[in-house]
């Protein structure tokens, strides 16, 4: 195979790949639903856990008014993109281990399920 037929060949295959995994925001909405008891992403007020209004691109444990950041959120220093929410909503406490957020099963298993709920929390 030549480079250029290789090259078009890769090309094809990520194109699909990345196609595969569409972000859904209506799908990620309804599988939110679990973590509106914590949380709030429709208004900019605190339940349990803070708001998740503008949470993408927000520096972790700043959310105006929210004081019951756990200690290793304030000091992370990490930015919410959706590389960090990806890992962090794969496995909190894998992620900051002094965490105080809880998650039936340690965190949203599925690739697809949590693409789909930042994608929803993109629209926030």
């Amino acid at each position: 195979m030549t480079f250029f037929k290789f090259f078009l060949f890769s090309l094809i295959v990520f194109i699909f790949n990345n196609n595969a995994f569409a972000a859904d925001a209506t799908n990620g909405e309804k599988l939110f639903k679990k973590c509106k008891v914590c949380h709030n992403a429709d208004a900019p007020k605190h339940k349990v856990g803070p708001h998740l209004v503008g949470i993408v691109g927000r520096k972790a444990g700043t959310a105006d008014g929210y004081t019951k950041y756990s200690k290793d959120i304030k000091e992370a220093g990490i930015i919410w993109d959706e590389a960090n929410l990806d890992k962090w909503l794969a496995k909190p406490k894998g992620m900051y281990p002094g965490t105080k957020m809880l998650y039936p099963g340690g965190g949203v298993k599925k690739a697809e399920d949590r693409a789909d709920i930042i994608e929803y929390l993109k629209t926030k």
